[in-house]
This record gives structure tokens, sequence and C-alpha cells, in this order.
């Protein structure tokens, strides 16, 4: 009987999610107890470690693992979470990636450990109630937002694209279909995570747009826990002078200190 297991989350899968499909698909372990240690946003894929049977009771040994993740940082336009299924608007910048010089200093400028606010759409609570739901009653302004200290180890910058208009459209398309429905209580003001009006802004700032490319710069990201990809592709862009947003996310290793998947697969 297995430990621990690291699975696959896909994209518009909730952890939750990803953890049932794992039970139907092994159903030795149907009445084993299991947790998964480290959360996922339910629009980023990848790794997510599952502790089962007595190995739950030490789920806080596994919350400080590293992680690696793969991002995209899509210039010139911002959401209000960070990332691609946030409240959109364009920047009306054209911001050109050409200064590779400037942008690996940006990088290494982000190497190290700082205090940071935990993002608005994040589950940290406070006084009981999750960051997202203040943010979800227009009442983020009325709290202190609590910070923490993110560990970034290296960034490493995989390439730079480009994106045209109807790309983007075509990629968001197939993006936002995914998008589940929570049925957690704690969530229910949020439950369809405002898709229509997430679907709406998106039209706007694109129709606003025009026909052009916005620049995409890939990056690998190794990092400690709890460290928000939502929070790092705003800060490169405010960086390169314009806005930007995390528009893909996936986690590709966990461990500590670098020893990654491979050490979890072996137990």
């Amino acid at each position: 009987m297995k430990r621990r297991v690291i699975i696959e989350k896909r994209v518009g899968e909730t952890p939750l999610m990803a953890l049932t499909k794992w039970k139907d698909e092994n159903p030795e372990y149907k009445d084993v107890p299991a947790s998964y240690a480290g959360r996922l946003d339910p629009m980023a894929s990848g790794k997510l470690l599952i502790l089962l049977g007595e190995e739950c009771k030490k789920q806080k040994d596994y919350t400080k693992l590293d992680k690696e993740y793969d991002i995209e940082v899509l210039l010139d336009v911002w959401s209000d979470t960070g990332d691609a299924l946030g409240l959109v608007e364009y920047s009306g910048k054209n911001t050109p990636v050409d200064n590779f010089s400037a942008l690996n200093e940006i990088m290494r400028r982000e190497v190290g450990s700082f205090v940071r606010p935990y993002p608005q759409y994040s589950s940290k609570t406070v006084n009981g109630k999750p960051l997202f739901v203040y943010a979800l009653e227009g009442k983020i302004g009325e709290i202190a937002i609590p910070e923490h200290v993110e560990q970034i180890y290296k960034v490493k910058i995989q390439n730079v694209t480009s994106l045209s208009t109807n790309e983007i459209r075509m990629r968001l398309g197939e993006f936002l279909t995914r998008v589940p429905f929570s049925n957690e209580p704690s969530k229910a003001l949020g439950a369809d995570f405002r898709i229509d009006a997430v679907r709406q802004t998106w039209d706007a700032a694109l129709s606003k747009a025009g026909a052009r490319s916005f620049a995409v710069i890939s990056l690998r990201v190794v990092c400690g826990s709890g460290t928000y990809m939502r929070s790092l592709a705003p800060r490169v862009g405010e960086a390169l002078g314009t806005r930007a947003i995390a528009f893909s996310i996936k986690r590709g290793k966990i461990g500590r200190y670098f020893k990654v998947v491979h050490y979890m697969h072996a137990l």
C-alpha cells in the first residue's frame, strides 16, 4: 500500500476533483483516507502530491516542499486575479521584448526571499473568511491583507514568443470551457468563477486591442512553497513598464531542496 503518490491535475480540475478521479481509477484505494498536500489553482495543471492512509496525519510535514513551475507571462493585459480567469483589462500598450539583457536582469531581481502580501484572490483567511470572498464581496479594502515570505531560487527564460489576438481568442475559447463549478460551501459566492463576466471582459479587451501580437515570456521558476505565479507575472509586466498576467501555469516538480518528483515516485 502506497503512502503517497504524485498525480497529474488537469486544467479545469480542482484538487479534490483530481483526487476523486485518481481514486476512481485506483479502486483498491476507494476506502483509504486521502488528502492533498498543497493546493494548485483550478486552471493550473501539473503535479499534485496525495497522502494516503496514516500519512494524512503528517500533512504539515509536506507543506514546505519546493516547487518548479512553467508559466507563460502574457504582456499588455491585466486581470484582478493575476491569471486568465480574472476580470480583464487591456493596457493600451504594445510592449516589445527585445532587450534580453534587461529581461535577464528583471528575472535576477526576482531571485531571493521576499515578504509579500497574499493575492486578494487566494484562500488565505482573515477572521475566518478567505481573502477571495472579501474580494468578491467588494470588501477587500476593509481589511489588512496578511503578508508571507516567498522564496524564489531560480528563474529561467525559456523563450519569448507572441500570440495574435485571434490566437488568444482561440486558446481562451478552449480554456474557459474547462472552468469547473465549485460545490464547496465556502466558495458559494464564486461557485461559477464569474465565468460570464470573465468572458465579457476578455471579449471587450481583445476587441479594443484589435489585430495585433502580444509578447509571451515563457519562464521556468524554481521556488519555495507558497510562491504565487499569479503574483510573479504582474511583477514582470510592471518591471517592463506594462501590465501582465500568468496566461498558463504548470507545476512540473515537487520536492525539498530540488530532490523532486523522482524521490516521491520511488516511495
